[in-house]
């Protein structure tokens, strides 16, 4: 993975305000006779190293309560270090772009239930057009639904990566939230340490002290210390609630890495199974298809054929039964020869009367042109006599 906690401390410390102020750590109280320490002291101590207990304890033995300004400074370091872990794990989560891959899947769900569109034409020239087409069509989607998918899968490669990346950075935290929490718990013990010893001696010698002087000095300077202790205690308690939270982010970073793990291992099985599943199942299907093609051109081939054959029949048929009745025929019918012979009675007919009816014209035309010259005539004379 990438140092993006490089720097961050796995080794627990204790220091005195900021983590930069390491090297001013005040000088060890004056020792004093080891007192018991309480159950919850006790128990706290219990879950330490050796080593963690010596530093715990020497880093107590330096505790001064009557410092105001080392007290509100107590234990910041490790909450400083806590809240910097936390701000570089946010941003550094921020920054992560996990992609579009759930709309690609979407617009490749969509591709493959585009499949069956088809055009229909008529005629066998149609049906063999329409099979290329559809054909190449399903071959063009397919190479495209391909191309989606190879997307796919370098998306979710890249998810896969990353989500690596992650699980060993989560990793990183964890192990830093740890040694957080195991420096918070050494500064809460050595914070209660010092509190128990100073409450129950220089507390205790104070008002002592105070009630066997009788001096407002005395009373005022046992109220303080007093005071001090409060405020060191509500200091203690502050930690206590950060170390809280600090507990609560361990599962929590578990459970992150979990659900990673989860999608790691579902993007490795999307692409050594379900991936390459899609593709077999594309090949299976265009191959199915093309079964279907050649069965159907085999079919229709097949109807073509027995239609042509029964149509041929049918017109053969026709044909050797009308060459058959023609070649029976006369070269001139009866019925034409009869129709002839009557036309031509007919026209002889008509003709000998249309002679006839000319003679008797003639004849007529004779008789009147002699009676008008007889009439010319008689005018003639009649004219000359007067």
């Amino acid at each position: 993975m990438s140092n993006e906690f490089e720097g961050f401390d796995t080794v627990p410390t204790l220091t005195f305000g900021e983590p930069e102020d390491a090297g001013k750590t005040p000088a060890a109280l004056p020792a004093k006779e080891e007192a018991p320490l309480s159950d919850s002291v006790l128990a706290q101590e219990a879950a330490l190293s050796e080593e963690e207990r010596k530093m715990v304890e020497e880093f107590s033995s330096k505790i001064d309560l009557r410092n105001s300004a080392a007290i509100m400074q107590y234990g910041v370091g490790a909450q400083k270090k806590l809240a910097d872990f936390s701000e570089k794990a946010l941003e550094n989560v921020r920054t992560k772009d996990m992609g579009e891959v759930g709309d690609m899947i979407a617009g490749l769900v969509a591709q493959l239930q585009d499949f069956d569109a088809e055009e229909e034409e008529k005629g066998l020239f149609g049906f063999f057009k329409k099979q290329v087409n559809k054909a190449a069509a399903l071959k063009a989607k397919y190479d495209k639904a391909e191309v989606s998918v190879d997307k796919i899968c370098g998306s979710l490669e890249q998810h896969q990566v990353q989500l690596m990346k992650d699980m060993a950075m989560l990793d990183k935290m964890y192990e830093l939230n740890l040694t957080y929490y195991k420096e918070l718990s050494m500064y809460i013990l050595a914070g209660k340490k010092r509190l128990e010893e100073v409450r129950r001696e220089d507390l205790a010698q104070a008002a002592a002290k105070a009630q066997t002087s009788g001096l407002a000095e005395d009373a005022q300077a046992a109220r303080d210390l007093d005071s001090l202790c409060n405020r060191f205690e509500k200091k203690i308690h502050d930690l206590e609630l950060t170390r809280t939270i600090a507990m609560q982010t361990a599962p929590q970073i578990r459970l992150v890495q979990d659900s990673d793990t989860m999608m790691v291992e579902k993007i490795q099985s999307t692409l050594v199974n379900t991936i390459p599943l899609w593709k077999n199942q594309m090949v299976i299907a265009l191959g199915v298809e093309h079964s279907n093609q050649a069965a159907k051109a085999q079919r229709e081939v097949t109807n073509l054929t027995n239609e042509l054959l029964q149509k041929n029949a049918e017109r053969l048929k026709t044909a050797t039964t009308e060459t058959a009745r023609e070649s029976e025929r006369g070269v001139v019918d009866i019925e034409t020869l009869k129709n002839t012979n009557a036309a031509l009675l007919s026209t002889l007919d008509e003709v000998v009367k249309i002679q006839e009816e000319g003679r008797q014209k003639r004849h007529s035309a004779e008789q009147e042109m002699a009676r008008m010259e007889q009439d010319l005539k008689n005018k003639l004379l009649e004219i000359s006599g007067r």
